[in-house]
């Protein structure tokens, strides 16, 4: 697994929580600038990815669990004048399998999803079949140190030592969450599945600690400040969100 710099920039509205993820995604879609790119979008929700995607000229698919979220999308794909080239397919990322042609796209986001289904190595395993020899796959999970050293920074020292011991990452039946990863095993989930992790950065590394005062009066440096601990060790590993960009083998 390499990690490597976060490039500069952002996307579009990139924002502190947003920005790393935007200019990952922006350098690949720079290198493919040639062609128009079919991506699939999985939990993609009201298309906060989806829709500048689309702006952009690519083809978007996403396939999200919630009725409301895609009408939303809909909605938002018509008004922004890209709904010719987005598709609302209903269904949650478990079901991907049955959802999606193979070797039929170019780029998939996975964002926020591999925390929440049944069983990740399928889903993983369901992108790497979506995806062409050569396509790309952009994942962002939920960090397994973050949500302990925010459960001690807040006084629940009990959560967090369930958290901390958990295989899973759980805090108990009643965490909302399944499972949270780390570097290490986020990597190894996609390895299994035999895709190649060309980097791994942290999202909201700082973010979510700022004071929302400091965050509004001085945004760029916060920005300029994620991006530029996102890729380092031991920054990138207490962030939020892990976020890897992986790649299908030619």
């Amino acid at each position: 697994m390499t990690t490597g710099r976060p490039p500069s920039g952002g996307g579009p509205q990139a924002t502190p929580r947003t920005a790393l993820v935007w200019a990952v995604l922006r350098r690949e879609l720079d290198q493919q600038a040639d062609r128009q790119l079919r991506v699939l979008d999985v939990g993609g929700g009201t298309g906060g990815f989806a829709v500048p995607l689309a702006e952009a000229g690519h083809r978007v698919t996403v396939v999200d669990a919630s009725p409301d979220a895609l009408a939303a999308l809909t909605r938002r794909a018509a008004e922004a004048g890209v709904g010719d080239r987005i598709s609302a397919v209903q269904g949650d990322g478990d079901a991907l399998a049955d959802l999606v042609e193979p070797a039929s796209v170019d780029l998939v986001l996975c964002h926020a999803v591999l925390e929440v289904v049944d069983d990740p190595a399928r889903v993983v395993a369901a992108i790497v079949t979506a995806l062409r020899p050569g396509g790309a796959a952009s994942l962002l999970v939920a960090s397994r140190a973050a949500a302990v050293l925010s459960r001690v920074t807040n006084g629940h020292l009990d959560v967090a030592a369930a958290l901390l011991a958990d295989p899973d990452g759980r805090s108990g039946a009643r965490d909302t969450l399944r499972r949270r990863y780390d570097a290490e095993s986020a990597g190894a989930l996609l390895r299994d599945a035999g895709l190649t992790v060309e980097q791994t950065h942290g999202v909201r590394v700082f973010a979510d600690l700022v004071p929302p005062v400091a965050a509004e009066t001085d945004p760029q440096t916060l920005l300029d400040l994620e991006l530029a601990a996102a890729a380092r060790p031991p920054y990138r590993d207490v962030a939020a969100q892990l976020h890897l960009f992986a790649r299908r083998p030619a």
